[in-house]
Order: structure tokens, then sequence, then C-alpha cells
């Protein structure tokens, strides 16, 4: 097998999935896959940093059999916990005995835990450095990044900081590992914002805690354990969880996410009204019908859009169940600090607009306008929806 060098002496072991459907039995990576990256260091000591999920045991160990033998590993250092980073733990400490693990205080009950491995662990403290040999490694707590035992692990002779979900990303590696690689960086972007409000969003404050924290260290090349390896342009993916993570107290930028569902067609007439009174603003809308789009896709939207639009029909007497989802998910992530709306149809009650207000009044959004109407809407309505439309527009630009 062929080597894939990040560095000098510094090697991508990782495997790439196209099989999962749900990451996190959650968020669909069917059309783009994901990568589990891990790295070799090739050292006096050898040491491994972060691991890969079970079903690719049996790649890994073969990507780090190509660098030197599993029995040669002297370090295996896990910068975060979650089994897509260990999952191959167990069988790699039953291959290679000897080596030991490296993890946060954190950490050391969660392996314990998860795998039941108890003994050949060392603690590492915020600080804290590694001499292998011609480097010394040194190691940064960054909790709730996305996990409380989360650390990241720097390499001073290449600049190199292994990141782990900090500055990852969806998508499976199509060969090239680096950002200069892919003219279709834009690609990538989109998937590491997708990745992030799916992922990371609700620790906003703990990723800018991390980026602060680490804005004295000298960085040439951040390696994170899913996504792209960034060499050219480090500083563009900080920049990016930066301003993405700055979205939960600004609300976003200039745009507008409408949310809707329709059961019978009338709340659909008033979305096309309340859509081409944004248009007529010359701003176009984001418009997912909620009841066909899976939330992975929306969260982003609803993350960097400053307006929201809810539009949904009462439904028993409450809101649409697929609405209520949507909305449930945003809460989740603290997509907080919308310009919003509300408009819907209702029948022998009332109801949508209440559960709409609650599942959203602990995030900070505010209404400018909200808007029921009963069964299908009169002329006088869709010219309301329309006016509606404009209102909002004006109101985010």
């Amino acid at each position: 097998m062929y080597e894939k060098k990040i560095a000098a002496d510094i090697f991508w072991i990782g495997v790439n999935d196209r099989t999962t459907d749900l990451f996190e039995g959650l968020w669909p990576i069917e059309r783009t896959g994901i990568s589990y990256n891990s790295y070799a260091i090739k050292d006096k000591k050898n040491t491994v940093i972060d691991l890969a999920k079970a079903f690719k045991t049996d790649d890994f160990l073969s990507q780090i059999s190509a660098i030197f033998p599993l029995s040669e590993i002297d370090y295996i250092i896990l910068n975060h916990m979650e089994p897509d980073h260990t999952g191959v733990i167990k069988t790699l400490r039953m291959l290679s005995p000897d080596a030991e693990i490296l993890c946060t205080q954190k950490a050391v009950q969660m392996l314990s835990d998860y795998y039941g491995i108890t003994d050949g662990i060392k603690i590492v403290n915020d600080g804290d450095t590694l001499d292998i040999g011609s480097r010394k490694l040194s190691f940064h707590t960054v909790p709730f990044v996305h996990w409380p035992e989360t650390m990241v692990t720097y390499d001073p002779q290449t600049k190199t900081l292994f990141s782990c979900d900090a500055f990852g990303g969806y998508g499976a590696l199509h060969g090239g590992l680096f950002d200069d690689e892919y003219p279709d960086i834009e690609y990538y972007e989109k998937e590491s914002l997708r990745y992030y409000a799916n992922i990371v969003a609700k620790f906003a404050t703990p990723v800018q805690n991390a980026i602060k924290k680490l804005a004295d260290v000298e960085i040439e090349c951040i390696a994170p354990s899913h996504g792209l390896v960034w060499r050219k342009s480090p500083s563009r993916i900080v920049e990016l969880y930066s301003k993405w993570a700055e979205y939960g107290k600004t609300g976003g930028d200039k745009g507008i996410t409408l949310l809707y569902g329709s059961m019978y067609g009338n709340t659909e007439i008033m979305m096309n009204a309340v859509s081409d009174g944004i248009a007529s603003t010359g701003l176009i809308p984001r418009t997912f019908d909620v009841a066909r789009v899976h939330t992975s896709y929306m969260l982003p939207a609803l993350l960097v859009n400053k307006g929201v639009i809810v539009g949904a029909p009462t439904y028993e007497a409450s809101l649409f169940p697929y609405m209520s989802v949507i909305l449930e998910k945003a809460a989740l992530k603290n997509i907080k600090n919308k310009t919003a709306v509300y408009f819907g149809s209702y029948g022998w009650s009332k109801g949508a607009l209440k559960k709409t207000l609650e599942l959203t009044e602990p995030l900070g959004w505010e209404y400018i306008e909200t808007f029921e109407f009963a069964g299908g809407p009169t002329q006088e309505d869709i010219k309301k929806g329309y006016d509606l439309g404009r209102k909002i527009a004006e109101a985010v630009s």
C-alpha cells in the first residue's frame, strides 16, 4: 500500500465511508459520504492520532501497517471519545498491547464505559507536551467542541493542528487530501457548513473560546477528523467556523429562510404570495417544504439567514408536525435571534401559532407579524401575504 503524506513523517491513515446513510444516526450523508481522518507520525516513538469507526477496522489497520507495524505503536492519542473516532480502539489495543493511550481526564471514564479499557492510559492536561523524538507534541483542551473531554494536538515542527471535530466537514475525500487539490472547494465549504449546523452549532460559544485560545499558536496546516486537510488556507476554515459561531449572537446575514408545510394547498397558496412579496424587493428566499426536506439541509439556511418565515397550518389544534420537528431541531442547535413572521391556515380550531411561539420563545426570535386565516385564503388574504413578504424582506435588509 502506498503512503499518503501530510508532512515530513506525518501520514494520513484515515478511511472513507461511502455506505453509511445517517451520520450519528441522524444526518443524511448517503450522497456525500464522510471521511474518518486519522494520522500517524513516524518518529522515535511511533504515534497514532485519532482513530476510526469500528466497521472500518480492517481498512484502518491496513493503513497503519503501511507506515509501521502495529506492534511498534508507542502512543495512541485520543482527542475525542465519540465512537466514530475511537471505534477501532479495542482491536487496536489487542494488536498493540504496549501502546500507551493519551487522553484528557474526562475521557478516562468514557474509555471504560464504551470499551472496558482501564489501563495503559496516560492523562494529559492543558498545555502538556509529549516528546516523541524529533518533536514535542502539545495538547490543548477545547471542552465542548463538541464533547466535554475534547482536546486538540499540535505539532510545532510542521505547525500542524490535529483538530478532531473542530473545523471538520461532511464529504468523502476523492483521492486528494488537501484544500488546494480541489477546484470545487465550495462544495466542501458548503458541506462544512452543514456539518457545523448539524453537529457543532449548539456549542457556538465553546467554538469561539477555542478559536481565541489557539489564536497565538502558529498554524500552517489544520488536519481535522472529517473532511479536507487545510494546508493552503488553514485560516479560511477558521474564519468560516468563527463566522458561523457568531451567527448565534447576531442572528445571521441578510437573507430569509422560508419554511412551509401544507396539507391541502391552502398554506402553500399563501407561501407563494409571501415569496412573491419577498422577491419584489430583490431578495430571493431559501424555501423548504418541511414535510419533504430533511432537517439537516434546513438547519444551515436557518443558521446563516437573519430572517425566518414559518408557514404552517394548524393540525389537531397544534402545529403541523413536520414544522414542529424543524423548530425543535432549531432550538436544540441554539439557532437564535431571528427576525420572523408566521402565517398559516386553520380549520375547526387554531393552535399552530401558539405552538410556534412556544417552540421558538427560548430562542429570542422576534416576530414582526403573524397571520392566520380560516380555510382557503381570500384575495384580500393573498394581498396581505404579499405585503408580509415585503415587510420581512425590508426588515432584514
